[in-house]
């Protein structure tokens, strides 16, 4: 035990284990926002949409473009979020009618290829409309302040951030669990045949559902540009934690991916704190370890 301490001497003060498990709680709703997306559209439709990160990063563009250089009051910023998340709706709506829907039945492969094909043109229509340099976006002054949370100091934003995404939780839980449009979309999930035999719709829960995903991460991308450059790369690093959070929690589970992403925002954290040379692995190796333990996730449900 000595020995441990001694390799890892924050274990013994509470300050740092606390505002830690504050970082982990903000990176893990930011996570949460992406990856419960992914894992909605997968649930349903069974695509695994490898341009959910382009989503992202179209949202942060977005948001950029409503807010430019300029530091915004709270009306703007608020505007920029809604933009971000009703404009990546739109795009995720127009996306999945327009080319989705037409691959369904398609080979996995074929699938995957179509939507990488979505990063492509998303990173060549960012660098065309928006240049290829990094942008930034500041925050409003009234929020871009720290305040006092059991006793630590914490950034004002970070812990609206985990507000954001705890109202976002519970908005969607209540969506899926105590609304009839989220029976039906639970429904179509276990058995979309029997629900299409009832005279139910279900293109069009398809559709709504992919809108929705693609909001999510509109939403996460606007709500990640202030504290990171946007670049036309921006789409990459997120869409493999979102993997990772997804593959930890159960494809196609919703309660699995707020678990994933509340894990994997935990293991940056003290990975970051513990080992900063090997803290990159470390949602990897976490990853490892469940799917040994529980191949299908956490949560996981899909056959």
């Amino acid at each position: 035990m000595d020995a441990l301490f001694a390799a890892l001497p924050w274990l013994t003060n509470p300050t740092v284990i606390i505002r830690q498990v504050m970082a982990g709680l903000a990176n893990g709703m930011l996570l949460f926002l992406v990856a419960s997306g992914l894992s909605l559209i997968f649930g349903l439709s069974r695509v695994i949409n490898f341009g959910h990160g382009a989503l992202f990063m179209i949202g942060a563009y977005l948001a950029y473009s409503v807010v430019g250089t300029n530091s915004p009051d709270l009306v703007t910023f608020i505007a920029m979020l809604f933009a971000a998340t009703i404009g990546l709706f739109v795009v995720g709506v127009a996306f999945e009618m327009a080319i989705l829907r037409r691959i369904y039945n398609s080979p996995q492969a074929f699938q995957l290829l179509v939507t990488f094909g979505l990063v492509l043109i998303a990173g060549d229509a960012v660098r065309l409309i928006w240049g290829p340099a990094e942008k930034s976006i500041p925050l409003p002054p009234i929020i871009d302040d720290v305040i006092q949370l059991f006793g630590v100091t914490f950034p004002l934003y970070r812990a609206l951030l985990i507000a954001i995404g705890a109202a976002v939780c519970l908005a969607l839980w209540w969506l899926l669990y105590r609304t009839h449009w989220g029976v039906l979309v639970r429904a179509a999930t276990a058995d979309r045949e029997m629900l299409r035999a009832l005279g139910v719709n279900v293109r069009r829960i398809y559709t709504v559902i992919f809108g929705v995903g693609a909001a999510l991460a509109g939403l996460a991308g606007a709500l990640m540009a202030p504290i990171v450059s946007i670049g036309p790369g921006l789409h990459a690093d997120v869409l493999t934690e979102a993997f990772v959070v997804v593959a930890i929690g159960g494809l196609g589970s919703f309660p699995g991916a707020l678990v994933g992403a509340l894990l994997v925002g935990q293991a940056n954290a003290f990975g970051i704190l513990s080992f900063p040379q090997m803290s990159i692995v470390v949602p990897f190796v976490l990853m490892a370890v469940v799917l040994i333990l529980r191949p299908r996730g956490l949560m996981g449900h899909i056959e």
